[in-house]
């Protein structure tokens, strides 16, 4: 291996199946956020161009890209392979890299590839590197292919709901979003996104005050959907039960809190200013440490490097009254998160949850973002009615968006049959079928054509997206590939 190499390259040197990863490598280089793909997009559409392949825009900017038939395959049924174009732009705040600039730095561990300091962009980057991949290697047999690329997955499947479905003329689809080695998923929770809004009464800070920052950090964090099961430590959560504890022991005016960088994200980072009466301050910094000891030792398993902190910060000029910075401390004690019911349908699969993943301070209102789902479109309501509460409780508003319905599981469907057939010749072993506690843009897509849309997602192992952990197993990127390509194939051959 060359010294002369970027650690990209390095990263990536002598792995299987270079054509995926150069694709993989590229997408790396590329700024693509939520709602800011207008980078990657003009990527995608120049390789089509390339390739000739026909590809039309509809207005919610999904591409649906048309790759034909290899020889003697013209008469297959179409197979749709879909994935989203975005991705989760986390970074720690010391990296100097930053996946929304499009600088990510690929680091190799062992059999796992990750990112120096930032998201990775496996999810889903996996997805579109692997239909370019596909479309473009002429030895692999498929029927008529419809790539359909979606974008702003992750701000709550905006893309995808903006749909034209008339695009699409395939009965069949594989998504290609999964994070799972071995798992064949046939079905994924809905979900609502909630905002409690509470307006609290400011009023110029005391004289004789210090002004402290109170910051929580250290935790894992994750997906709030498909780790949500794991009792990670919430940052917003832990930094407002530390705070109450301490206010009941001092009381303090709370300046503002903020908190987490996207709604599908367990929060990892939250910040306070309080104003602390200048005789108070060492009672205030014992209780603080008081109940972060304790707080620590709830985490000592799941996050063993939760931490709460206090900081220098600049002098306020005002602050919430004591009375409003107890009734927010409250609210943000209300508001529930974590998993909430199990699925009685697959065993260890939450079925319905709830994730504070936003915290913001505007003036005199905070702002308490929530993203709820689940796989029982009906036990929403419910979650939605505890948060009302919680809002109203505190003399605020709830705002609810509600975003998609789940997706049911058809365990009679023939690409299911396929699937199973292709993965149990390849490995020699029967996959694991089973759905996911996330959203999946299947949810959303069969709602778009004006026929049944026979669905399946697959992928590779892929750990702790959304967070400057994740990371994805070379190995099974490597099984993933294998199962596509012999699905597409056994589809194409004459099962569809």
């Amino acid at each position: 291996m060359s010294s002369t190499q970027s650690p990209t390259d390095q990263a990536l040197a002598g792995l299987e199946n270079p054509a995926f990863w150069s694709h993989f490598q590229a997408l790396t280089t590329i700024p693509r956020p939520s709602r800011a793909e207008e980078p990657v997009i003009a990527h995608v559409t120049a390789w089509a161009e390339e390739h000739g392949f026909e590809l039309t825009q509809d207005s919610g900017r999904n591409l649906v890209i048309r790759v034909p038939a290899t020889p003697g395959r013209e008469s297959a049924p179409t197979l749709i392979l879909q994935g989203h174009l975005d991705m989760v732009c986390e970074r720690d705040p010391a990296s100097p890299n930053d996946p929304a600039e499009g600088r990510i730095v690929l680091r190799r561990e062992g059999d796992w590839l990750t990112a120096d300091g930032t998201t990775l962009g496996a999810d889903d980057g996996v997805a579109i590197a692997a239909m370019m991949a596909l479309a473009e290697d002429e030895s692999i047999p498929h029927g008529p292919l419809e790539l359909l690329m979606t974008v702003a997955e992750e701000v709550g499947l905006e893309g995808v709901n903006a749909l034209d479905g008339s695009l699409l003329t395939g009965r069949t689809m594989i998504n290609l979003d999964s994070e799972e080695d071995g798992v064949l998923t046939v079905g994924c929770a809905g979900s609502t996104d909630t905002w409690v809004r509470v307006e609290g009464e400011r009023a110029p800070a005391p004289a004789d005050v210090v002004t402290l920052a109170v910051v929580a950090g250290g935790g894992l964090g994750g997906h709030s959907g498909s780790e949500i099961h794991l009792g990670r430590a919430n940052a917003i959560k832990v930094l407002g039960r530390v705070l109450r504890e301490t206010y009941a022991a001092t009381p303090f005016e709370l300046v503002s809190l903020d908190g987490g960088r996207s709604r599908n994200a367990i929060p990892r980072d939250a910040r306070a200013v309080c104003v602390v009466a200048r005789d108070r301050e060492q009672a205030f910094r014992a209780a603080l440490e008081s109940a972060t000891d304790v707080v620590r030792d709830a985490y000592a398993k799941t996050d063993p490097g939760v931490s709460v902190a206090i900081e220098s910060a600049d002098a306020a000029t005002e602050a919430w009254t004591a009375e409003a910075s107890a009734r927010l401390l409250d609210v943000i004690a209300l508001v529930p998160s974590g998993p909430l019911a199990m699925s009685p349908d697959f065993d260890g699969l939450v079925e319905t949850s709830t994730s504070l993943g936003e915290a913001t301070t505007e003036g005199a209102q905070l702002t308490l973002h929530s993203l709820s789902r689940s796989s029982n479109d009906s036990a929403l309501p419910e979650v939605e009615s505890a948060l009302d509460a919680a809002a109203r409780l505190a003399g605020g508003a709830l705002e609810v968006k509600r975003n998609y319905k789940g997706w049911r599981p058809n365990l009679d469907s023939e690409l299911l049959a396929v699937a199973k057939d292709v993965y149990e010749r390849l490995f020699g072993e029967a996959p694991t079928v089973t759905a996911v506690h996330a959203g999946l843009e299947t949810a959303v897509i069969g709602t778009k054509v004006d026929w049944p849309l026979d669905n399946l997602a697959i992928g590779p192992q892929i750990d702790s997206p959304h967070s400057p952990d994740e990371r994805v197993s070379i190995p099974t990127v490597e099984r993933f590939w294998k199962l596509l390509v012999g699905i597409v194939d056994e589809y194409s051959a004459g099962r569809g």
